[in-house]
């Protein structure tokens, strides 16, 4: 007698003869009734192979350390609205980053915690396993502080555009404090956590630490694993760290940067770390040379009182730390902003919302259950995504099918040769140097504010900052003065993995503020 077998639903169902029509048809192929049936048909055995791989069990990230869930905080407890969520997650018992607290960039997975990505598309999903970043913290000694709000996925250079509403700037409220890594950088500057882990395609650790007045790295490409967190283009994603000094700031990277046994697609496996908190310090600047960018003082609506900051700054650096100081210059910088968007607006459509915010052909690490919530959530709600994120889609999608990718192609041929007009500098120089934005911090968006408005001001500061995302350079911004309050960011910019360079001559113009009165 045939054993009894009771019914269980299938993961993947047989599509029905409509669905087969409409999916050839969605493909451009004209099918008979007869092929229809015969195609689907065919479909039987290899439908068979995926419900036979969903019974196996699935590897995934690491979960080291006990926690709760945390709780998102109240208006009182958050009048700048730059936590998304709270946590106090303990780490090892010592280690490099013992005592200090760290927020997470809500695009990057903590296990357990809530994560929205700034976006109402994703609210509810809870990841099951810790990003790569956030176990090193740990592994280290540092305190998971919560979850630090940022921009409706990411699409914004401004603090406008989060599905929990604005993020105030530390200094003065009524401006925006950057982004999209907003939320991190008005928490460290306002002291709540020691330090944080931003995210960067298009300079979104760089604006906000810009804005808010505190030092903020986007490592090499690749050094820091983004392991575990919401992809937007693979060739411009980078995570790096936030903090109030640059001594925080390299013991961060100390604690995160090196390779993550093939998991991120970004790295290469001879990708180390270093000591970079122990190379900070030196008595001078004698042995380095500046170039001062010229088309970086020259960005369209430039405020000439951020340009005379700048290069004062890098001045004093040369009158009292015996740094050499040249003019350099790439024409090609100028559209270094058009080479990187024109990368982003595919890689985007593909990675982030076809792709789940993993994207495929890779051999690293997927995250079903974050491709899962991404595909419901833009199947279920896409009229809720802001409207940057309804641009780029709408952008990608018509690139991709109208022009065939052609032009994604050309702009990633062209960001090679943009990383060798830079490479071509660094021959003559150890660190570029320009206004990270070029004009003041504008004010936040008035309620009324017509969609185009929006749009015009939330990618208008990332004229300097994403071509390096373009290229994968490591650049770092620190604050150089005020204007009316306001912070002003000078952007540091070195050789491939030589973010000790860069460090150090961030760590000498430091030592020099301390003399220096800033309005």
């Amino acid at each position: 007698m045939a054993s009894y077998v009771p019914y269980s639903s299938p993961p993947v169902r047989l599509p029905s003869l409509n669905k087969t029509k409409e999916l050839a048809q969605r493909i451009g192929i004209d099918l008979s009734q007869d092929e229809v049936a015969e195609y689907r048909d065919l479909m039987k055995d290899i439908i068979g192979c995926y419900n036979e791989i969903e019974k196996l069990p699935e590897i995934t990230l690491p979960v080291k350390y006990p926690r709760l869930p945390g709780y998102r905080p109240t208006a009182e407890e958050n009048p700048l609205n730059a936590w998304y969520w709270k946590t106090d997650i303990k780490g090892a018992s010592e280690g490099l980053l013992q005592g200090k607290r760290i927020a997470m960039k809500d695009t990057i997975a903590v296990s357990g915690v809530p994560m929205m990505g700034g976006s109402w598309v994703m609210e509810g999903y809870v990841p099951e396993f810790d990003a790569t970043v956030v176990t090193r913290v740990l592994d280290a000694g540092g305190t998971i502080a919560g979850k630090a709000v940022c921009e409706d996925w990411c699409l914004s250079g401004v603090s406008y555009m989060a599905a929990k509403g604005p993020t105030l700037n530390p200094c003065v409220n009524t401006h925006s404090a950057g982004g999209s890594s907003s939320g991190c950088a008005v928490l460290v500057a306002k002291g709540e956590v020691d330090m944080a882990i931003g995210g960067d395609q298009g300079g979104s650790i760089r604006l906000p630490a810009s804005c808010c007045g505190i030092v903020g790295l986007k490592p090499t490409h690749g050094l820091v694993p983004y392991t575990g967190a919401q992809a937007m283009e693979p060739t411009t994603d980078h995570l790096g760290p936030m903090a109030k000094n640059v001594k925080d700031c390299a013991l961060l990277l100390e604690a995160i940067a090196g390779y993550d046994d093939g998991l991120d697609q970004r790295q290469n496996p001879t990708i180390v770390g270093e000591k970079y908190s122990d190379s900070v310090e030196c008595e001078n600047l004698k042995n380095i040379t500046i170039g001062l960018l010229k088309e970086g003082f020259e960005q369209q609506g430039c405020d000439e009182r951020v340009n005379s900051i700048v290069k004062s700054a890098v001045s004093e650096m040369s009158t009292l730390l015996l740094a050499k100081i040249v003019d350099v210059s790439v024409p090609l910088h100028n559209q270094g902003k058009n080479i990187r968007w024109c990368m982003a607006h595919q890689g985007i459509s593909d990675t982030m919302l076809r792709g789940g915010c993993v994207g495929s052909g890779h051999k690293g690490f997927y995250s079903t259950s974050m491709m899962d919530a991404v595909g419901r959530g833009l199947q279920s709600q896409p009229d809720d995504l802001s409207p940057a994120v309804k641009r780029v889609w709408m952008l990608g999608e018509y690139m991709k099918h109208e022009y065939r990718g052609r032009f994604y192609g050309k702009a990633q041929n062209l960001r090679r040769l943009l990383t060798a007009e830079y490479d071509k500098v660094f021959q003559e120089v150890d660190v570029i140097v320009m206004p990270t934005i070029p004009f003041k911090t504008p004010k936040l968006p008035a309620k009324n504010t017509s969609v185009s408005a929006l749009l015009k001001e939330a990618g208008r500061n990332l004229a300097n900052t994403s071509p390096f995302n373009a290229t994968g350079h490591p650049a770092l911004t620190i604050n150089a003065g005020f204007i009316d309050g306001l912070p002003v960011g000078m952007m540091l910019v070195g050789r491939m993995f030589d973010e000790k360079t860069l460090l150090k001559v961030a760590y000498a113009y430091e030592q020099l503020q301390q003399y220096t009165v800033f309005p």
